[in-house]
């Protein structure tokens, strides 16, 4: 289990390389090829003793999604809120073993636990045995649509980035392929948790609103933003980190600044178009300066806006965990007047929207200190995608 990949089904395997090309290193090859082919024959006996325990999609509880860009805080909200016990979530064990759940996952939990990272790789945040995961990495692992495929096999970054984000040029049978793939997780990580309600978070979906709504139609959303500014500055370590602990080419090609300016426009209005569609009791919407500044009171305002019950119930395990991370060190970064105006000229829009200003001093156009956490373009694909896989949705209206 030395890459991620190591938890892949062959076919994915087969087809990302088939359009990315070969690991540069052969080793990486063997390496990754040797564990998925010798996990497979458990994975495929799983499947045929498990596969009818799994509830059908209808019969989940309404799931909830933590929505917002890569860096907005969505971490911090996600970790927060599945300390309540009240949510099925992503354990880190899933990300890697998506096919392997309720059997090899079990057996080798201690080893693979032990071989957890103290820290996730982009910051400083602690990865725990029960630390709540997004669940791309295991996407990745099961479908040839994932945004993690861009970083593993960067000689096809764009193509493969645009791909698992936005389904360019995908096929519709390529993106009903994909909703099984994601739909038939969703049902594993509601057996493996005791059919409780799903609570999820990947920046991935920011762009597949309309298309969650759709395959859930009683689903709820917890957006949340934060200063472009920061989200940028932060993002070119987020890529910088990725590329270099996971990608199994080379990747000096890649344009990590035109990239984050690029998805952050097209997710955003993506975001924006979707949100519009959604009922406003089934949807909240939150500043990260609020969450960081009081993190009880932003999530209590998660809990009153989506009717979620058993907030007083939770408040001590909330109340636990934030002290436990009080010491946390959030990244620092330095960025430049030079900086600032590429943020501005491109995402000029969003921090308009949200009443955003240039922190620091801006009007001497000094550098300054940053900490972090981490006209819309018509017919996008993502709106395409949504009704290829799923018929019918709700009507309605922003919060």
């Amino acid at each position: 289990m030395a890459h991620p990949l190591s938890g892949a089904a062959p076919g994915v395997i087969a087809s990302v390389i088939a359009r990315g090309g070969l690991p540069s290193n052969p080793l990486d090859m063997l390496s990754i090829s040797g564990a998925v082919a010798a996990r497979s024959p458990f994975s495929a006996v799983e499947r045929l003793l498990t596969d009818r325990r799994l509830p059908k999609l209808k019969d989940l509880p309404a799931p909830i999604f933590i929505l917002g860009h890569w860096r907005s805080g969505t971490t911090h909200l996600y970790n927060i809120m599945c300390k309540s016990d009240a949510f099925s979530y992503v354990p880190p064990v899933a990300t890697g073993l998506p096919w392997d759940l309720f059997g090899l996952a079990r057996i080798f939990r201690p080893l693979l636990e032990r071989a957890l990272p103290d820290h996730r790789y982009i910051d400083n945040i602690p990865v725990n045995p029960d630390s709540p995961q997004e669940d791309e990495i295991a996407i990745a692992n099961m479908s040839e649509l994932s945004f993690y495929h861009a970083i593993y096999f960067p000689r096809a970054f764009d193509d493969l980035l645009n791909r698992g984000l936005f389904f360019d040029g995908c096929k519709p049978r390529e993106i009903r392929r994909w909703g099984e793939r994601f739909t038939y997780l969703m049902r594993r990580l509601s057996t493996l948790q005791e059919h409780k309600p799903l609570l999820i978070k990947n920046p991935v979906y920011t762009a597949r609103a309309a298309m969650l709504q759709q395959i859930f139609p009683n689903a709820k959303f917890v957006h949340i933003h934060r200063n472009p500014y920061d989200v940028f500055v932060s993002m070119q370590n987020f890529y910088k980190k990725l590329l270099a602990e996971f990608a199994l080419q080379g990747y000096a090609h890649v344009d990590i600044d035109e990239t984050i300016f690029a998805v952050y426009e097209r997710m955003m209005f993506a975001l924006e178009r979707d949100l519009a569609e959604i009922p406003p009791e089934r949807l909240v919407e939150l500043r990260y300066d609020e969450l960081d500044a009081d993190p009880l009171g932003a999530v209590e305002a998660v809990y009153d806006g989506l009717e979620i019950p058993g907030f007083s119930y939770a408040q001590p395990k909330f109340d636990a965990y934030l002290k436990s991370i009080q010491s946390f060190e959030k990244n620092k970064f330095q960025y430049s007047e030079e900086t600032a105006n590429r943020v501005e000229a491109r995402l000029r829009y969003f921090i308009d929207k949200w009443g955003y200003e240039r922190p620091g001093a801006a009007s001497s156009g000094a550098a300054s200190s940053n900490t972090s956490s981490s006209g819309a373009p018509a017919g996008s694909p993502t709106s395409q995608a949504g009704s290829t896989f799923a018929n019918g949705a709700a009507s309605p209206r922003v919060n």
